[in-house]
């Protein structure tokens, strides 16, 4: 199985680390990748926010699966313009991904589901923001 994996940063590196131990793994190819990852597989020079080059990287490189680790790709659509090539991902709609992306989305939807949360506000401004915080 070739595997395109998405960022970095440490988490991708874990993630790659812990795929390179699959004897089902044939090649993986890291975008931007670091340091560790060039260490187990083949690193990309394409930077994890420039959506479109990812895409055509990912048409290019024909992987099995494409992993994606960091939040702005998937907060930009990245796994959805995959799914719409025909391409296996592993990671979250843009829509989903605003749980971790936007933090005004998530206080919202923990209210709309009551799912306990911190007390919270979203201010435009620092005047609206200290009378907030100040009891």
């Amino acid at each position: 199985m070739k595997v395109l994996l998405i960022g970095g940063g440490g988490r991708e590196h874990a993630l790659g680390w812990k795929l390179a131990q699959s004897p089902h793994l044939r090649e993986l190819v890291s975008a931007p990748g670091n340091p560790g990852l060039a260490a187990l597989g083949r690193c990309a020079p394409v930077s994890a926010d420039d959506v479109q080059v990812l895409v055509a990287l990912a048409r290019e490189e024909r992987p099995d699966l494409v992993v994606i680790g960091p939040e702005a790709p998937l907060a930009a659509g990245l796994a959805d313009r995959l799914r719409e090539d025909g391409i296996a991902v592993f990671g979250p709609s843009a829509q989903a991904a605003q749980l971790e992306s936007s933090k005004a989305f998530t206080k919202a939807f923990c209210d709309r589901h009551a799912i306990p949360t911190a007390a919270y506000q979203t201010v435009q401004t620092l005047k609206d923001a200290r009378a907030f915080c100040t009891p």
